[in-house]
C-alpha cells in the first residue's frame, strides 16, 4: 500500500540509504512481503476476502461521473 500511495502521489523519486539485505542482516528482513506478493491470493499467510463488491462499485461509478475530479 505504501509503494501504491507514492506512485498515486505522484512523487516522482525516492531516497534510501540501506538495502533489503541490510535489513535481513539484522533481522529486519522483509522479504517475506514480496514471497506473499508473488504468491496466489488464495494461498497467501493472511487471508484476503472481498466483501460488498457491488456496493464497492458504487462509489468507483460516482468517481467516473465526477467532472472536477484529479485524474490518476
Amino acid at each position: 500500500m505504501c509503494l501504491g500511495a507514492i506512485y498515486w502521489a505522484g512523487i516522482d523519486r525516492i531516497y534510501y540509504a540501506n538495502t533489503r539485505q541490510d535489513a535481513e542482516a539484522i533481522k529486519f528482513a522483509d522479504c517475506f512481503i514480496y514471497e506473499e506478493l508473488d504468491r496466489p491470493m488464495a494461498k497467501r499467510d493472511v487471508p484476503i476476502i472481498q466483501l460488498l463488491r457491488e456496493e464497492a462499485q458504487t462509489a468507483f461509478r460516482i468517481w467516473t461521473e465526477k467532472d472536477d475530479k484529479t485524474e490518476y
